[in-house]
């Protein structure tokens, strides 16, 4: 039999687990550093070393702890595995219920600076919403996945039983990286109840589908070859975590699980490389907040799942549907500054009608710009509305 529930959940993190961590900080065996201990070869030494310092000595998770209980949190059981979410609801009784999805190596921690003014903006001409914000299966609170087949088309469904289960019939979706997967699936999956989908950090059906060729690349305009440019450089220089974690997640989760610098390296490596307008130039905080990144980092560690979510890649490129039929949903997509969505990429499997490109922001844009992205959400659901 199903179990329905929906109970209150709480964070209390065990002391000991804090503990444990700030002695395998203090006792970290570092590697030599690379030639010149610059970010060419991966995360530095330099720079590691005083973050997980700062981790060890400066960071307050119980700070973090206490803000994130803030939030009414909940879980439930759907297809055998834990869902986490956090569902905030808009005091404002023509608030539209909008679902966040978050991607790899993000967490809810990536939107909780667009939770007020998304529920409760200043100006009452403003569309309000309803978040709910779900942990991935298998990543943070939502805690390991348990089975094989846990892609992004599952996580759809899931998530789609999730908003059921909540009562609402008609409903908006946003997302970005995994999470631009899993809510334009969810379009597909249920259309008659989905209002529209609004994406970020959008790559499949978004993006070309193999090499562009010279007579087609003549036509491109500077604004789409710059997006093409920074696909080539990912594909040619950036994607080693993905064809890793994509064909060995086990062999490499067990560093990431034993090790929180190991752990450390490996996520902040991707928030200098995916943020602001010149990602893989200065420092990951630059863009994002130490404290916050520590904090998405801690809900990976404390959860015990960087192995589960590396997963993710594993069963997207292996069990993948990847399902080409169009959608029909109305679809946004909002392209910052790291963001390789090119529009006449989009069309054909996307029933495209709002596009907006910023030149601030990157990858983890709800915590770099989070006025911008709340802005873009609002314009695109008003105009529905109309």
């Amino acid at each position: 039999m199903t179990n329905t529930e929906i109970r209150r959940f709480r964070l209390d993190v065990p002391q000991a687990q804090l503990d444990d961590l700030a002695a395998r900080l203090a006792n970290t065996r570092w590697p030599e550093p690379a030639p010149g201990d610059d970010w060419k070869y991966g995360t530095t030494n330099g720079y590691l070393k005083d973050l997980a310092d700062y981790w060890r000595t400066g960071y307050d998770w119980r700070a973090a702890e206490a803000e994130l209980n803030t939030y009414p949190q909940y879980v439930t059981e759907i297809d055998g595995q834990n869902i986490h979410f956090l569902h905030v609801r808009s005091p404002r009784e023509d608030a539209t219920p909008l679902l966040l999805a978050h991607g790899w190596p993000g967490s809810i921690v990536e939107f909780l600076d667009t939770i007020a003014p998304l529920t409760e903006p200043a100006d009452e001409a403003l569309p309000a919403f309803h978040v709910v914000i779900p942990s991935l299966p298998g990543f943070g609170l939502s805690g390991p996945t348990k089975e094989a087949g846990w892609n992004s088309d599952r996580a759809a469904a899931a998530f789609t039983v999730l908003m059921e289960r909540l009562g609402y019939e008609r409903y908006g979706l946003q997302g970005g990286d995994w999470g631009a997967f899993v809510v334009v699936e969810m379009g597909k999956i249920a259309p008659e109840r989905v209002i529209g989908v609004h994406v970020n950090a959008a790559t499949f059906g978004f993006i070309p589908f193999g090499e562009v060729g010279e007579e087609e690349a003549a036509t491109l305009t500077d604004t789409e070859r710059a997006a093409l440019a920074r696909l080539g450089h990912y594909l040619a220089e950036g994607n080693g975590y993905f064809q890793i974690m994509a064909t060995r997640p086990q062999t490499v989760s067990f560093g990431l699980t034993d090790s929180p610098v190991g752990l450390l390296g490996w996520i902040v490596d991707k928030f200098r490389e995916w943020t602001g307008p010149n990602g893989g130039e200065g420092l990951p905080e630059d863009a994002v907040d130490r404290d916050r990144m520590l904090t998405d980092v801690m809900l990976y560690w404390l959860t015990n799942t960087a192995a589960s979510s590396a997963r993710v890649y594993y069963e997207g490129m292996h069990t993948e549907s990847w399902d080409f039929k169009p959608g029909t949903v109305p679809t946004g997509v909002a392209v910052f500054a790291q963001d390789v969505a090119i529009r006449r990429y989009s069309e054909g499997g996307n029933n495209i009608v709002h596009w907006t490109e910023f030149d601030q922001g990157g990858h983890f844009a709800a915590m770099e710009v989070p006025g911008l992205l709340v802005g873009d959400v609002r314009a695109f659901f008003a105009a529905l509305a109309d």
